[in-house]
C-alpha cells in the first residue's frame, strides 16, 4: 500500500517518506488502522442481521438528513429512526475504552472531536424530529435489535394513528 501511494505522488517519493507525513507513528500502526473500516463493522453487520432477522427493514450507511454530511449504520426512512453502532475505541466508551499509551495527546483529542461530532449529529436530527439510537459495539446484538425494533415500530404506529386521527395507544 506505502508503494502504491508512493507511485501515485509526483516525483521520486520513498514509502519512508509517506510515512513520514502521515500520523501513523510506525508502520505497523499505519498498516493496522488502514484496516479499519468505517462501515461493515462485525458489530454493525451483527445487529444488522438480528435486525433483519426480526422482520425489519432499513437503509445502511445512509444519511438521514440530505444536508448532513454524516451517516446512520441503520436508518428506517418511514419511521425517522437512525441508529448508531459506536465502536468503544473511537468514540470512548466509558466500559472498554483504553486510550493508547503512544501518542496519547493525539487519540484523547480525536475522541473528544468523535464525542463531539457524535452530540453534534443526534442534536441535528433531533431537531428535525428523528429518533436517534445509540448503542456500544460490545452490546449484545439481539439485547440492541429488539430495542430497535420496538421503537422503530411504536414509531411507526404512532405514525398511522395519526393518518387516521386517532391517538396512539400508551
Amino acid at each position: 500500500m506505502q508503494e502504491e501511494m508512493a507511485q501515485s505522488l509526483p516525483g521520486p517519493v520513498s514509502a519512508s517518506q509517506v510515512l513520514s507525513e502521515s500520523w501513523a507513528t510506525s508502520p505497523a500502526v499505519r498498516r493496522v488502522m488502514q484496516g479499519n473500516k468505517s462501515r461493515d463493522t462485525k458489530p454493525e453487520i451483527a445487529v444488522r442481521s438480528a435486525v433483519h432477522a426480526l422482520g425489519m427493514r432499513y437503509r445502511v450507511s445512509a444519511r438521514p438528513l440530505p444536508d448532513l454530511r454524516r451517516t446512520a449504520d441503520l436508518v428506517f426512512r418511514n419511521a425517522r429512526v437512525a441508529v448508531f453502532v459506536d465502536g468503544c475505541f473511537w468514540h470512548g466508551c466509558p466500559v472498554h475504552h483504553a486510550p493508547p499509551k503512544t501518542n496519547a495527546g493525539y487519540w484523547a483529542t480525536k475522541v473528544q472531536g468523535n464525542r463531539r461530532r457524535d452530540r453534534d449529529t443526534t442534536r441535528r436530527l433531533r431537531k428535525e424530529n428523528w429518533t436517534v439510537l445509540r448503542f456500544w459495539a460490545h452490546e449484545a446484538p439481539l439485547s440492541v435489535a429488539t430495542q430497535i425494533a420496538t421503537v422503530v415500530r411504536k414509531k411507526a404506529s404512532a405514525d398511522k394513528s395519526v393518518a387516521r386521527g386517532t391517538k396512539p395507544c400508551q
